[in-house]
This record gives C-alpha cells, sequence and structure tokens, in this order.
C-alpha cells in the first residue's frame, strides 16, 4: 500500500516537472525607456518553452478602466513600427520604433505563450498568456540658447562659448563639453546649472571645430558650435627628389575646421613672381588627386629641364585659402653611375699605392739578408764550446 502510495506521490510530480518545463518563461524583458521626438526606441523580448512560444507585442495607452489596447504589427503607425523575430532554440522579439511622436508615449507590452489554444476565441486557453510591460516616455527637444552660434571672424583670437537650457523635462544631473565629438577634460560636472560657458583662449587650427554642450537630463541634450577658421595647409616634405624619367609624388595636408573644399597646383617660375596651373591630366603629364584633408600631385616622365623648380599647393574653405611650397629635384639618369666610378676610382688608387709601397721596399729588404750573416759567429761559438768540452775532459 505504501509503495502504491509513493508511486502515485512520484507520477504526479514528475508530470508537475514536465509541466513546468513546457510552460513559456521570459529570459529577457523589456526594459523602460526615456527618449526625444524623431528617435528611435528598441524593445527586447525573449522567452523559452516547449513548444517554442508565440511573441506578441501590444500598445496599452490610458489607464483603467478606459485603457485602450491595441496590437503591434510590422509597418503599423506609417510604416514606423518594426517588429523582427526569430523561433529557433527560443523565441526573440524585437520592436523597433522610428521617428518617435508625442502620441508614442504610453506602455508596450510583450505577450507569450505556447499553449496550443492561445488564439482560439471559442475556447479559452489552459495557460494565460505571460506578459512583461516597458514604459517609452517621449519627450519634447529642449531649448538650448547657443552664443554665438558659429565663431568666423578672421580677426577674433578668442572667443567665450555659452549654452542657455531651457524647457527641459527632467532635472539637470550636470554638463561637459565637446570637441569634435570628444569629451574636453576637466569640463565636466555634476552641477546643475542650465547657464554654462567655455572660453577658447587662442583659436587657430588646433582649437577650430565643433563644440557642443551636453547636459546630463533624461536623455541627454546638446547643442553645437561652430569655430572656423583660414584652412592649415602644409607640404608633407618641402623638398623631393627624383630621377629623371621616373614619377615624382608632392604631397600636401590640411588641418583645422573646415577642410578645404577646393585644392589647386600651380608650378612657379624661377623668381617666383609668376606661376602657371596645373590641370588634372593635362597631357597624362600630371594627376592630381584629392581628399578633403590631403592633395596629391604625380608628375609623370621626369624631365630635369623642364621639371624641376618650386610648385605651390592651395587649399580653400569657405573663410579662405591658405599655400604651402615643395621645392622639386631632378637627378640626371648618370647620377647613380657617379658613386660606382668613385668606388672603381678610390680602389685604383689604393692598389696603386701599395704597388709603389712594395716596389721600393724590395732593396731594404735585401740588405737586410745580407746583415744576417752571422752565422759563421754562432758556428765559432759552438766550435769553442766543443773545445772548452774537449779540454775539460783532458783536465780529468
Amino acid at each position: 500500500m505504501r509503495r502504491k502510495l509513493l508511486g502515485v506521490i512520484l507520477a504526479v510530480c514528475i508530470g508537475w516537472f514536465e509541466a513546468e518545463a513546457l510552460t513559456a518563461g521570459f529570459i529577457k524583458s523589456p526594459l523602460s525607456q526615456m527618449k526625444l521626438i524623431e528617435d528611435s526606441a528598441e524593445l527586447d523580448c525573449e522567452v523559452i518553452g516547449n513548444p517554442i512560444p508565440e511573441v506578441q507585442w501590444w500598445f496599452i495607452e490610458g489607464e483603467e478602466p478606459i485603457e485602450m489596447v491595441t496590437q503591434l504589427f510590422d509597418g503599423a503607425r506609417e510604416d514606423r513600427v518594426h517588429i523582427n523575430a526569430t523561433y529557433i532554440n527560443h523565441a526573440t522579439s524585437t520592436l523597433i520604433l522610428t521617428n518617435l511622436t508625442l502620441n508614442d508615449t504610453g506602455v508596450y507590452e510583450c505577450r507569450a505563450s505556447n499553449d496550443p489554444d492561445r488564439n482560439d476565441l471559442r475556447t479559452p486557453p489552459k495557460v494565460k498568456w505571460i506578459r512583461s510591460q516597458a514604459n517609452v516616455i517621449v519627450f519634447e527637444h529642449a531649448t538650448i540658447t547657443t552664443k554665438p552660434e558659429v565663431v568666423n571672424d578672421q580677426n577674433q583670437t578668442s572667443a567665450t562659448l555659452s549654452c542657455n537650457l531651457t524647457n527641459f523635462s527632467s532635472p539637470i544631473k550636470g554638463y561637459y563639453w565637446t570637441h569634435n565629438g570628444k569629451t574636453i577634460e576637466k569640463t565636466e560636472s555634476t552641477t546643475s546649472k542650465d547657464f554654462i560657458e567655455l572660453e577658447i583662449k587662442k583659436i587657430d587650427y588646433h582649437s577650430a571645430g565643433l563644440y557642443a554642450c551636453v547636459f546630463k537630463t533624461e536623455p541627454e541634450v546638446n547643442a553645437t558650435i561652430e569655430v572656423k577658421v583660414l584652412p592649415h595647409v602644409v607640404a608633407y616634405k618641402h623638398s623631393e627628389n627624383a630621377n629623371e624619367k621616373d614619377k615624382a609624388v608632392l604631397i600636401c595636408v590640411s588641418h583645422g575646421y573646415p577642410l578645404p573644399t577646393d585644392w589647386t597646383w600651380h608650378k612657379l617660375s624661377e623668381d617666383e613672381s609668376n606661376k602657371d596651373a596645373i590641370v588634372n591630366g593635362t597631357v597624362d603629364k600630371y594627376e592630381i588627386k584629392n581628399t578633403p584633408n590631403k592633395t596629391t600631385l604625380y608628375v609623370k616622365d621626369l624631365d630635369i629641364n623642364k621639371d624641376m623648380g618650386m610648385y605651390q599647393c592651395q587649399g580653400t574653405n569657405e573663410m579662405g585659402s591658405a599655400s604651402d611650397k615643395i621645392q622639386l629635384r631632378v637627378r640626371s639618369q648618370l647620377a647613380a653611375l657617379w658613386p660606382f666610378l668613385g668606388i672603381v676610382a678610390e680602389v685604383i688608387i689604393l692598389i696603386t699605392i701599395i704597388f709603389i709601397y712594395e716596389k721600393r721596399r724590395k732593396p731594404d729588404e735585401i740588405n737586410d739578408d745580407d746583415d744576417s750573416g752571422s752565422a759563421p759567429l754562432k758556428s765559432n761559438a759552438a766550435t769553442n764550446h766543443k773545445d772548452k768540452n774537449v779540454r775539460q775532459r783532458n783536465s780529468n
């Protein structure tokens, strides 16, 4: 009896666990967001279950008991609603809202169910739809008044930029400034100021660019101020060397803001009083390639008499023009032969010196051989030693 009772309890438990394993459940729920008008919002939802659950998106506006619930589908709201869903291993669905308006503010609900009768209106589902909600709040753009709107006075050497935030919908938690998209050091603050300033001590091509004041509200708001200067044009190398019949490459680059919208090249006369414009593709001699921050001049089939000299590159933006010069030197085709001839000459001179030295040294070597005739003295000494040995033997 006890065994039967334990068997029944075990079967019930196993069935309960199996039912739990089949039920749909969220592994990722959508998160609430605060956005500005014309921004985009993205809500993600992931659900597991067996079989794989179906996921739906619904929009709830108003409050009970007069709330309105509308199912969302791909292409709704004049094609501003997009739904991307996949059903591999588990269900994933992403709701994308583009070009937001104030009417998009509300509650967005992700619903999921894997009950076979979930969409049958005549039969109530055994397991209700599980739900997860997120709020999307759309704000109007805050108003930021900048002063000045643009800095473009060529005679201005310094400037003070200011931003005044009005009509903001959430508290200010701080602010900071950026220059060309990078945060400026020591400008970050956690104070709740709605009027901030930035001082530019020296206006040049280093400090020119796009400045933005950013207020830490929810969401962040910013405004941009342009600081414009003349283009800063400089040659990559002020002197270039190339061989006759080869190709020379002359390069100029530009810094600052705004970058040049037009590049030109000229060849200067010897006294630099006259300059001839170089046109791209002229008689296949010249080729010019331009980008906003760089220009490159290719001079082909170099002629030592015609192509050698001073070249000028010029960049122009809305503020004016700036230029720089490059000296092109063309070497003769025989220029590479001179080092070789120099080496050959050095070798010949060295061999000649050695030969003369050896020629003069030979008589000295003969005299040295004649003076070495001291061998008889050594022989005599040896004889004397023999005689001494003989006399010593006789004495014994």
